[in-house]
């Protein structure tokens, strides 16, 4: 299996302790929820966990339509202005009991399946914007 994040972008998201998740309400309108998070490295996906999640509108949503988009980012400096982000796009799964979870709480997740991978900022040696298509 080739692998989906760059060094750099693991290393970013490993520093990171939030990120958003915009999922798709059964209405049509969208929902941006501020979400914690873990890069599962063994299924190189996002697990998404917290409290009460299999209640949670983000939860239902992804299991009625699981195209999602997850951005992670920050401002590495102010002087010199330096931004840094990951926009993650897929699919993902509503999970009520994973055996494989990398979530820091416990119990029902959202897990991400990387299509599409937009960065930048992210490798210092590197900072224009790059983006590419995931294929498994």
């Amino acid at each position: 299996m080739s692998t989906i994040f760059t060094d750099g972008e693991i290393r970013y998201l490993a520093s990171q302790p939030l990120g958003r998740l915009a999922t798709a309400r059964p209405d049509g309108g969208l929902q941006n929820s501020p979400v914690g998070f873990s890069y599962n490295e063994n299924l190189q996906t996002i697990d998404i966990g917290g409290r009460d999640m299999a209640a949670s509108h983000k939860f239902r949503n992804v299991r009625d339509n699981s195209q999602v988009a997850f951005v992670v980012d920050d401002i590495a400096s102010f002087q010199p202005w330096v931004v840094r982000c990951l926009e993650i796009r897929g699919h993902a799964e509503a999970l009520e009991d994973p055996t494989d979870s990398t979530a820091r709480t416990p119990g029902p997740i959202v897990r991400i399946h990387p299509t599409r991978v937009i960065s930048w900022g992210i490798d210092p040696t590197e900072l224009a914007r790059g983006s590419r298509d995931i294929r498994r």
